[in-house]
């Protein structure tokens, strides 16, 4: 099954992957090296992997691998993080191209960030749990191992979320950011 949102949402249609905390999304599993993210994101579209610029000293190289979907020259679907010392620890599933994800039944890529966070308010009073806000304000799953990010399509704020692990040397998801990832911030699709 796909999801294929409204037409003037600026959202395309994607596929499905699964999430499972603390193993990873889709095909991809936390852990993996390299290759093996090349490997298993070929079911997505074509790959092209980079190297991360070393920020903090603590962590060890950081690759970057961008999984693109089609032959046009779009964004990339997925962005995959693997580090020397901890394989794959970070998934971003960008909002317009990447695939669909969902938490506990709700949609968590490429939607509207007042939209999701009203969704996610209601599941928590429906079902007694919790939800938590990013240092930024966006609202998430209570799950340690999704941090949601903010993406602009357009006039519209949207979610991309990030899939995680803490990588060598940090505490807590939100300390193994990728550095690009803080920039992405609300870049522009």
């Amino acid at each position: 099954m796909t999801f294929k949102a409204e037409a003037d949402s600026g959202v395309a249609d994607r596929v499905e992957w699964s999430y499972a905390p603390k193993v990873g999304v889709g095909p991809l599993r936390f852990g993996m090296t390299v290759d093996e993210v090349v490997e298993a994101a070929q079911v997505l579209g074509r790959t092209r992997v980079g190297d991360c610029p070393r920020d903090h000293a603590i962590f060890s190289p950081t690759w970057k691998i961008e999984v693109h979907r089609g032959a046009a020259p779009v964004p990339p679907a997925v962005t995959a993080y693997v580090s020397q010392a901890a394989g794959l620890f970070c998934i971003a599933a960008e909002a317009v191209h990447g695939p669909q994800v969902e938490h506990d039944g709700i949609s968590l890529v490429g939607r509207d960030l007042r939209e999701l966070e009203s969704e996610e308010i209601a599941h928590a009073e429906t079902v007694g749990g919790h939800f938590c806000y990013t240092p930024e304000g966006y609202a998430g799953p209570d799950d340690p191992g999704v941090v949601m990010r903010g993406q602009l399509v357009g006039q519209v704020l949207r979610s991309r979320p990030l899939f995680m692990v803490p990588r060598d040397g940090a505490h807590t998801e939100w300390d193994s950011m990728p550095s690009e990832e803080h920039r992405h911030g609300q870049s522009t699709t």
